[in-house]
């Protein structure tokens, strides 16, 4: 299964505005592990092109922080599912789906204030 994640390059976080990321680190995952991992640039693209992007890519599975109804609704339209309130680690939060820890906030939502992009919103269940 092909995971993605909106990728703050010099930090290795998760990036919290999904229609600016400049890059995703795309994970493959089987079997409850991460097999692989690579990074890409955005393909140019931004806001709602982001999500035919991703699917064109065979990513099934989106992991970010913040995102507009529009790109929620683009990211349904192209059947990936989203884990969005995530920050920190790309790679913990890439582990922890795999390993089916990792909780979807339905109130992470970016109203463009962007006051909120530095909130804690990573959830883990142990």
């Amino acid at each position: 299964m092909k995971v993605a994640a909106t990728y703050d390059a010099q930090s290795g976080n998760v990036f919290q505005h999904f229609g600016h990321t400049q890059a995703f680190k795309i994970f493959e995952i089987e079997n409850g592990e991460v097999k692989d991992s690579k990074v890409i640039d955005n393909g140019g693209f931004g806001h709602h092109d982001l999500a035919t992007y991703l699917k064109n890519l065979g990513v099934e599975v989106l992991i970010l922080g913040n995102r507009g109804q529009g790109a929620i609704d683009a990211l349904n339209s192209a059947g990936i599912k989203q884990f969005a309130g995530v920050t920190g680690s790309a790679d913990e939060a890439a582990c922890a789906f795999a390993k089916g820890t990792l909780v979807h906030n339905d109130e992470a939502k970016c109203n463009h204030n962007h006051e909120h992009h530095n909130e804690p919103k990573f959830t883990l269940v142990k």
